[in-house]
């Protein structure tokens, strides 16, 4: 398979991001692709890009998506851009992959799925927890048996960002209608990869309470009010009969930020971390059975980091370009794409429907 010409849309050294902590280490440690240009948003940071990766680098996205080389758009920029900047890759008829969420609501999310599936296009979303070696070994552990038949899992996190401070460029995160919350970012990477182990939500009930009514900005010296929730309470059933709990707080706790439980007739499996996102934690998994009185370390398969990317961060992301690429080579579907992005913005949708209505809303299996 020739490379995949790859193309970065929010890659400016000059205010480093998530593209820069993950995005380009992967693209460059992994033989399938070429990073062949970026995009930022100015003149200068373009200029400071093009040192910086020794590639073409434009102030305009447009021409970015244009460029001959670039096969694989991606997108790495804040979610109310994503529409408009998914939109023009799949008008140009380039393969996407959209950091997650892919839109401010269903609506968006929808509306991209469908046209890229119109045009045949691959995509992919940045749904990078389940990717992470302890999900992937507790799921394979799990299908072998280790629990036996699955009861219910919970699961508590922090969200951390969303505490009583943030930094000026960062305050959007707390305004609901940017579509970049507690709920939708950290919850929702927590969920996609608890679905990926166990299955898929048929019922939800939530509660999204406001525990911050404002936050203190750093830079300013001022406080600014929040409209986004930051305590995040959801309970449901999966497809599979297994009952759920989770809980999502903004901040950090002094207590445990990540503890989540699977249990079984056999036996349990525990996940720790002293982060409380999912997609970049350094997980750590133990478990018991039969005559265990406790859970116990478990060592974690196929961990060795030949391409020397940093684990934390990154290490997901460039799992996730390596199944992208695998999906391209062997016509799998294996790697999280926008039609999966549009189911987890339903179970978004039933979880907003159900704090506000009190009711628990059921939800179609998915396809």
């Amino acid at each position: 398979m020739k490379k995949i010409g790859v193309g970065v849309i929010g890659a400016s050294p000059l205010n480093p991001g998530w593209a820069l902590a993950a995005h380009l280490p992967a693209i460059r440690s992994l033989p399938d692709y070429e990073l062949r240009g970026v995009s930022t948003s100015n003149k200068q940071s373009a200029e400071a890009a093009s040192v910086a990766f020794g590639v073409p680098a434009f102030d305009n996205y447009q021409q970015l998506i244009d460029h001959p080389g670039v096969d694989l758009v991606v997108v790495t920029v804040k979610v109310r851009h994503h529409h408009e900047m998914v939109s023009a890759a799949i008008e140009a008829r380039k393969m996407v992959l959209s950091e997650w969420p892919l839109g401010r609501n269903l609506a968006e999310a929808r509306e991209l799925a469908e046209r890229a599936t119109a045009c045949g296009l691959r995509t992919a979303v940045g749904l990078q927890g389940r990717f992470a070696p302890a999900v992937q070994h507790a799921r394979r552990l799990i299908s072998e048996g280790y629990v036996g038949e699955v009861l219910a899992t919970t699961l508590v996190g922090s969200g951390i960002a969303w505490g009583p401070e943030t930094e000026r460029a960062r305050t959007y995160i707390i305004d609901v209608s940017e579509g970049a919350s507690t709920l939708t970012v950290p919850t929702m990477h927590a969920l996609d990869a608890l679905n990926f182990m166990l299955g898929d939500f048929v019922e939800i009930g939530a509660r999204l309470g406001h525990g911050r009514r404002s936050v203190h900005v750093k830079e300013d010296d001022r406080t600014v009010a929040v409209s986004a929730p930051d305590q995040i309470a959801i309970f449901g059933a999966l497809d599979n009969g297994t009952t759920v709990s989770v809980f999502y707080r903004g901040g950090v706790s002094r207590g445990s930020n990540l503890h989540w439980e699977i249990n079984g007739t056999e036996g349990d499996l525990v996940l720790n971390s002293e982060l409380g996102n999912v997609q970049i934690a350094d997980l750590r998994l133990s478990g018991g059975r039969e005559v265990d009185s406790q859970a116990l370390g478990i060592d974690l398969p196929g961990t060795s980091n030949e391409l020397g990317v940093s684990e934390v961060p990154g290490g997901n992301t460039l799992r996730l370009y390596a199944q992208f690429a695998e999906d391209i080579r062997s016509n799998t579907h294996l790697t999280p794409d926008f039609t999966r992005a549009c189911r987890q913005h339903e179970v978004i949708t039933a979880i907003e429907k159900a704090s506000a209505t009190g009711q628990v809303q059921s939800i179609g299996s998915a396809e």
